[in-house]
């Protein structure tokens, strides 16, 4: 009797060790089918023959610019008329939003062939200028379909720390669609319009 009632015991402990490993591994399984498809990965472009910009023999470093945390992802946001952001589902950028920024307006820098030359910061180069940015907009606007894109610029003296210029540069392109490749397209069309603006100033 001591024996059975032994046995009785270790098979019903057995038992809800099985039924536990079976409700975990459903939960793991679930889990894994919760993440939805892969979003789809858009680019931003750098542009390139937009005309003479005057030359400089500047050596410029472009930082990377700064952004509130809903904007310093790779996430593309649209804002909607109280003024609240949201991810829009099933699209991500390349990379996170101020990295691609800095790394296309380094190249539209160098697509211009007008400045002495230009990189990001630590590459090694003592630069005569530096350029910081500042993303205040990089969405679509629900109320309107339009992509807004605003960068604040400012030229620093790299020696003295001081401000010598500063702009606020925005654009606002319509939008196909709200949905992945109408916002990533519009998004590129208005940040390419920035881009080639700040790089005209800054020469």
């Amino acid at each position: 009797m001591t024996i059975e009632a032994s046995q009785t015991v270790m098979t019903g402990r057995g038992q809800r060790g099985l039924r536990g490993v079976a409700m975990l591994s459903m939960v793991l399984a679930l889990a894994g089918c919760g993440g939805g498809p892969t979003p789809t990965t858009f680019d931003l472009s750098a542009p390139s023959g937009f005309g003479r910009v005057g030359g400089s023999h500047a050596t410029l470093v472009v930082a990377r610019p700064t952004a509130v945390q809903t904007l310093d992802s790779d996430r593309v946001i649209v804002k909607d008329s109280s003024g609240a952001l949201s991810f829009l589902g099933g699209a991500q950028w390349a990379d996170q939003v101020p990295a691609l920024v800095q790394t296309r307006l380094i190249q539209t820098f160098e697509n211009a062939s007008r400045i002495g030359s230009v990189s990001a910061p630590g590459q090694g180069i003592t630069p005569s200028l530096q350029l910081v940015t500042d993303i205040r907009s990089f969405n679509i606007d629900a109320a309107s379909g339009a992509a807004v894109v605003e960068i604040t610029a400012k030229i620093v003296g790299d020696a003295s720390g001081r401000i010598q210029r500063a702009r606020l540069f925005s654009a606002r392109v319509p939008a196909t669609a709200v949905d992945g490749p109408g916002a990533a397209q519009a998004l590129d069309s208005a940040l390419s319009q920035v881009l080639v603006e700040i790089v005209r100033w800054a020469r």
